[in-house]
């Protein structure tokens, strides 16, 4: 009995030791990050409202904003970002290598994604579906007179899959014309080589202003696929998860209380009890995911609520002018929802 006793007091001591090394191991993005002074971000390698370089270089989209948000909670500073673009194919690989610390590239949420590249979504910053885009010489109404078309698609996107099903699912024949990035995409469709040109519908309203005669075509109204497209990180980390997913969620959730970019100093003085766990005056929420009492007050300050992004960047005061339909908040009629901070 007590060699027995022995050996499970050296077991529980060594599993104790592991998960303590295990808990060091995976706290480490965030010192990464603040001894290096800037967030890597990866973003598309240009996509108007969602991230894409000004001229001068300055970035700007909802996924962009995402970024700054982390960085505002992190540093107290939007601007401490380096964006890092990618292509649909190397993105994941980005992720895992440690080239970046947070995707936010307009990418879709699947299970086979965190499964097989290691690495776990953080949330849903825009609710999307695949659509096509046609010529309005071609008098087409619906995906369903696309019969026999060439199609151009991003290649290792989930848009290239959803293409395949939707075709085979409704007995249609087509063409794949698969092109390696955005910009190839385009242009093979803006030259003619394909009739359609399919993407996220998002991505359609941005690309479609890239055209040389963007007035000449039409988005169809078929939605075809799920995307809900979302910010990722590394497995293994829980704290740096923690970060990023309440970065999102402290945008939504201020939307929803009425805290904005210019009213936040006000909200400081709130005795509303969800305003002032979400600002800080109240708990130690930031505190126990590294950050400070205000790391949402600094987010909301620097970067704005989500409704603010969404605006500036896709929304009907944006070149993009798409409405905000399922992005609108839970209590709006949309399916944007956060979960609170208490």
């Amino acid at each position: 009995m007590r060699n027995a006793a022995l050996s499970f007091a050296r077991t529980a001591l060594a599993c104790v030791a592991a998960l303590g090394v295990t808990g060091a191991a995976s706290a480490q993005t965030l010192k990464a990050v603040k001894d290096r002074g800037v967030l890597n971000c990866g973003v598309s390698t240009g996509l108007p409202g969602f991230s894409n370089p000004d001229d001068k270089g300055v970035w700007s989209g909802i996924d962009v904003d995402l970024c700054r948000a982390v960085a505002a909670a992190v540093f107290n500073d939007a601007g401490k970002v380096k964006y890092v673009p990618l292509n649909a194919e190397d993105r994941f690989k980005a992720l895992q290598s440690g080239t970046i610390d947070v995707l936010s590239r307009n990418s879709t949420w699947t299970m086979s994604r965190e499964s097989e590249f290691n690495v776990a979504f953080t949330g849903v910053n825009y609710y999307d579906g695949q659509g096509f885009m046609v010529r309005k010489a071609l008098k087409k109404d619906s995906a369903l007179d696309l019969d026999n078309s060439k199609v151009c698609v991003q290649s290792g996107t989930t848009t290239q899959l959803n293409l395949g099903d939707y075709f085979r699912t409704n007995n249609m024949k087509y063409q794949e014309m698969a092109f390696p990035d955005a910009a190839a995409t385009l242009k093979a469709y803006d030259s003619g080589q394909c009739d359609v040109f399919t993407s996220d519908v998002s991505q359609l309203y941005a690309e479609r202003l890239g055209l040389s005669a963007p007035n000449d075509h039409v988005i169809l109204p078929d939605v075809i696929s799920k995307e809900p497209l979302g910010p990722a990180v590394k497995q293994g980390d829980s704290q740096w998860l923690e970060i990023v997913k309440w970065a999102h969620f402290a945008m939504l959730n201020a939307e929803e209380l009425g805290v904005t970019s210019k009213n936040v100093d006000e909200a400081l003085k709130s005795t509303k009890p969800d305003v002032k766990r979400l600002v800080g005056t109240e708990g130690a929420y930031g505190e126990q995911i590294g950050l400070t009492k205000d790391w949402a007050a600094r987010i909301i300050r620097l970067v704005g609520n989500y409704g603010e992004s969404y605006e500036r960047n896709v929304g009907t005061g944006s070149k993009l002018g798409i409405p905000r339909g399922l992005n609108h908040l839970w209590s709006e009629g949309g399916i944007q929802y956060a979960p609170p901070i208490r």
